[in-house]
């Protein structure tokens, strides 16, 4: 960038900063005070409708105690009429014990009836509003119920909103994306806040693209209608217009006053320019003429003498600046396309050689155990400490220890002649060095935290603390020998730190994409493997077994009554359930099997290389191991409770239970449900599917399962090749049947 650039950008950060901080100060400051009062106005209003429908099913409930007072069954009807007449309840339906109506007011609302204590019906919209209470005889016998309804139409909408002074709308109760009932928005904005209301939860309060703020209420106990109240924002229209438009009038004002004074600024400074731009391009011999003495005077005297003293050096400068420029333009090639640690590595370092004209060198990184060892070696034939220099790794150094330990333990960046000691170090032999480390990218915003503190990082010192022991430091990037000089001088020094930048982000971004990976294929609750990788694996596994003949169990389990664990102790308890029952699998599974979290409290099991037997034998280990330990967990009271908890599960066998891996995850699946309906607490084998006619395919000796009727492993194979592969293409997670 010239000079000119610099002063016009200087001027315009001095300018537009401030400018631009205001403008986000001002714009942010509205949308947080508009946010904070719809969310009170939201927040009122939701108390005022919980207390508006608390109240009409209190006078619900004293409309139907007032008939079941009157004892004599002749004088109930004239009861329930007079309720009805005084507007105490829209309809009164009077039921026997066996819920047969026996009495029911005319011109009652239509049903389903909601009863205010209970929860809102699966499907369909709710009609009224019921409060039910027992009829009993004088002598305490129970006669049935007496109900008493009010209607939950639009006008009863219209009331809510009239009373909270906000937009309410009534939502269909049927499961799935939310519906309209009744509503007082206005038909523009009734889309938006739908869909707003379908992201919601909870109390929590969300905005749509039009600037008004939805809140869901209900339903809840003593609440079961569920609404959704909203209200427009009320930031004033064209905010953001209007900062928009100040900020770039004030940017076309800047710039025009920059450019004006840069240009007044540079204009003496043309004539250098010039004879410099004659230098750029190789003419040594220009020279600018002193005119003042004043300091621009000054550089054009000192101009001319760089020319004269530097002209011997071109020709050595400009061939060292294009092998710099090739081994960064590696570099940074390398960089982006891979991310194999050791390739990167040994890109660096031999950049890093080329560009100080060290003899030799080496990249160390931090191990679990606080050791330093070699990742990749370049020119150290003869100097090894060890007989072995065809592996880097043979190049440990504990923290501490020699050159290399102490810059890892200091971050100190050393250069200097090598002093031999008595005590190995385990460091390479050499006469001179330069060492400097390397830390993670934002190691110093993060207080000097260490591996244990980022995933997928090791330890950074000895103790594995992150404290003085390498203050988040990956490595040591050291060389050796410099190349016609006696040592490493300064210059050397920055650019060895430069090459442990590139270092430090590349040990960083390959460890960031391999927990990145990791992340995307576990659960986070209880680190099973997720969904995802089950497709994928199940269908490599089904691969694997079709093309080697092998057999592939899987296991479909589910924990029984999971939601009755929920509702008595909490969701809270629920997961350390499934923490708990996820560790127990892991530990009653080989190394080689493969366990997942299908979704909710449903996991599957994939057994490689394991009969329906074998599967058998682990599911019922699995049953075992959950049944005979019931799961301690915290109570409401604070007081440890031990959960007891069974499990179900189905099993199926590929190929002999299905053809594909869909098909053979649909067929554990199937023996799962056969499980819970046979009284949960066990497991079952998937039926054989039945027989389809298809072109008979030899097989080799052995194929057809064993008289009890349970599979062997490897007994399949087609001499022209099977059905392999599961089925292509992602799928979503079979929902529950009730389990």
């Amino acid at each position: 960038m010239t000079l000119r650039g610099r002063l016009t950008g200087a001027f315009l950060t001095v300018v537009l900063g401030p400018v631009l901080l205001g403008a986000f100060f001002v714009g942010s400051t509205m949308s947080a005070v508009d946010r904070g009062r719809s969310t009170e106005r939201l927040g009122l209003a939701a108390a005022g409708v919980r207390t508006s429908v608390d109240a009409l099913c209190q006078q619900l409930r004293a409309a139907a105690d007032a008939v079941a007072l009157v004892t004599d069954p002749a004088a109930r009807p004239g009861a329930a009429t007079q309720v009805v007449s005084r507007g105490l309840a829209a309809a009164v339906r009077v039921a026997d014990t066996a819920g047969r109506t026996t009495y029911a007011t005319p011109g009652g609302p239509a049903e389903p009836w909601q009863d205010c204590s209970g929860a809102p019906p699966a499907t369909g919209p709710v009609r009224a509003l019921a409060a039910r209470v027992q009829l009993r005889d004088p002598a305490g016998a129970d006669l049935g119920t007496v109900a008493a309804a009010q209607p939950v139409d639009p006008a009863f909408v219209a009331r809510l909103a009239a009373v909270t002074g906000v937009a309410v709308t009534l939502l269909d109760a049927r499961a799935g994306p939310v519906r309209l009932a009744h509503t007082t928005e206005n038909r523009g904005v009734r889309a938006a806040v739908l869909a707003a209301a379908d992201r919601v939860d909870g109390d929590r309060v969300t905005e749509t693209a039009d600037g008004r703020y939805v809140r869901r209420v209900g339903p809840s106990p003593g609440q079961p209608l569920p609404l959704v109240l909203s209200v427009p924002g009320e930031r004033p229209p064209g905010l953001y217009a209007a900062l928009v438009g100040a900020v770039v009038l004030a940017a076309l004002l800047a710039v025009l006053a920059a450019w004006r004074l840069a240009r007044a600024t540079t204009r003496p400074l043309v004539e250098l320019a010039g004879a410099v731009d004659r230098v750029a391009h190789g003419d040594l011999t220009a020279r600018v003429p002193v005119r003042s003495r004043d300091e621009i005077g000054r550089l054009a005297l000192a101009f001319n003498r760089m020319t004269r003293e530097t002209g011997t050096y071109v020709t050595a400068l400009t061939s060292s600046r294009d092998q710099l420029r090739g081994h960064l333009a590696v570099l940074g090639d390398t960089l982006a396309s891979t991310h194999d640690l050791q390739r990167i590595l040994r890109v660096i370092l031999h950049s890093a050689i080329a560009a100080t004209g060290a003899r030799a060198g080496a990249v160390l990184l931090l191990d679990a155990g606080g050791v330093l060892v070699g990742q990749c070696a370049e020119g150290l034939e003869g100097r090894w400490p060890v007989a072995d220099p065809a592996d880097p790794a043979t190049l440990r150094v504990p923290v501490g220890a020699g050159v290399v330990g102490a810059v890892f333990a200091t971050g100190e960046p050393p250069r200097g002649r090598w002093e031999p000691t008595t005590e190995p170090t385990g460091e390479p032999l050499c006469e001179t060095y330069i060492a400097v480390p390397f830390a993670a990218p934002g190691a110093a915003e993060l207080g000097g935290r260490a591996g244990p503190d980022r995933p997928g990082h090791p330890p950074a010192g000895a103790d594995g603390d992150g404290g003085p022991a390498g203050g988040g430091t990956l490595g040591v990037l050291a060389l050796y020998d410099r190349l016609g000089a006696d040592e490493f001088d300064d210059d050397d020094l920055e650019t060895l730190r430069t090459f442990a930048g590139h270092a430090a982000v590349a040990v960083d971004n390959v460890r960031v994409h391999e927990e990145a990976q990791r992340l995307s294929l576990t659960d986070p609750l209880t680190g099973l493997w997720n969904y995802r990788y089950l497709r994928e694996s199940i269908r490599r596994e089904v691969e694997r077994a079709n093309r080697f003949g092998r057999m592939l169990s899987v296991l479909a389990l589910d924990l029984d009554r999971f939601k009755d664990v929920n509702d008595t102790w909490g969701h809270t308890a629920g997961d350390v359930v499934l923490v708990e029952f996820a560790r127990r699998v892991r530990g009653e599974i080989r190394e080689m099997d493969l366990a997942f979290r299908h979704g909710g409290e449903e996991f599957v099991v994939l057994l490689p290389e394991t009969d329906a037997r074998g599967a058998a034998i682990v599911a019922e280990r699995l049953g075992a191991v959950v049944r005979d330990s019931p799961v301690p967990v915290d109570g409401h009271s604070g007081e440890p409770l031990l959960v007891p908890v069974t499990v179900s599960i189905g099993i199926a066998v590929y190929p002999d239970h299905a053809a594909t891996g869909q098909q053979v995850l649909d067929a554990a699946d199937d023996a799962l449900y056969a499980a819970k309906a046979a009284g949960r607490d066990g497991y079952r084998l998937a039926q054989p599917p039945d027989p389809t006619p298809a072109q008979e395919i030899p097989v080799v000796a052995g194929a057809v399962s064993p008289p009890d009727g349970l599979p062997r492993a490897g007994a399949v194979e087609a001499a022209g090749g099977g059905p392999g592969g599961a089925s292509s293409g992602p799928h979503p997670p079979r929902q529950s049947r009730g389990r």
